[in-house]
């Protein structure tokens, strides 16, 4: 129970921190509502539960590996940019609805793409995940840990994802014009922040 609570509490710190993720969820359901907002949540976790797996199962090599993480990186650059630029040029135009909706499939693809771009959760399930379910004083996590770690985990990050639809939903009823102009500028600028601190994370791999 102790280890459950504790991947309980993890999971909910992870995707409450503001992120590229965030904020593209903001941007996404407050033009399109709950289901997309859902979605892309949906998608995200599972790119950050690969990236759990791959990490849990030992592939401490991929993290270690520069030219994987660099290709990651870049891919992840790129794709922040593409997204900033268009909630900025949305924020220009001041674009509150589209005339063609994302499908359903397009928020899950986009939440997939943007967390395993993104090579800093295997760091993170390395380090802090890998600490906690090695707690038990074994040297690596046995079978039952990392079950019971992964379900409090992803039962938190589900209870995050609802709430997070819902309260976005929630609140598209007092959004304006103006509002949604002001959301996308800001989170376009969050975008451009996140790339460029991905950017310095390379960097700094080169260097090192």
């Amino acid at each position: 129970m102790s280890l459950f609570l504790s991947a309980f509490g993890l999971g909910l710190a992870f995707f409450a921190a503001p992120g590229a993720i965030t904020a593209q969820l903001l941007r996404r359901g407050l033009k399109r509502g709950f289901f997309s907002a859902l979605f892309l949540q949906l998608g995200a976790l599972i790119g950050v539960t690969l990236w759990a797996l791959i990490a849990f199962i030992g592939a401490a090599m991929l993290a270690q590996n520069t030219p994987v993480r660099l290709f990651l990186g870049i891919l992840g650059i790129l794709l922040l940019l593409l997204l900033a630029w268009q909630a900025l040029r949305d924020a220009y135009r001041g674009q509150l609805t589209e005339a063609k909706d994302t499908s359903a499939h397009g928020d899950f693809v986009l939440g997939a793409a943007l967390s395993l771009a993104n090579p800093l959760p295997i760091a993170f399930w390395l380090g802090i995940g890998n600490t906690i379910v090695s707690s038990n004083g074994r040297a690596t996590p046995d079978p039952w840990s990392l079950e019971v770690f992964l379900t409090g985990f992803l039962c938190s990050a589900l209870l995050w994802c609802f709430f997070m639809s819902g309260l976005i939903a929630w609140g598209r009823r007092f959004v304006t014009p103006l509002f949604f102009r002001l959301v996308n500028f800001v989170c376009g600028l969050a975008l451009v922040f996140f790339a460029l601190k991905l950017c310095w994370i390379l960097l700094s791999l080169l260097m090192s």
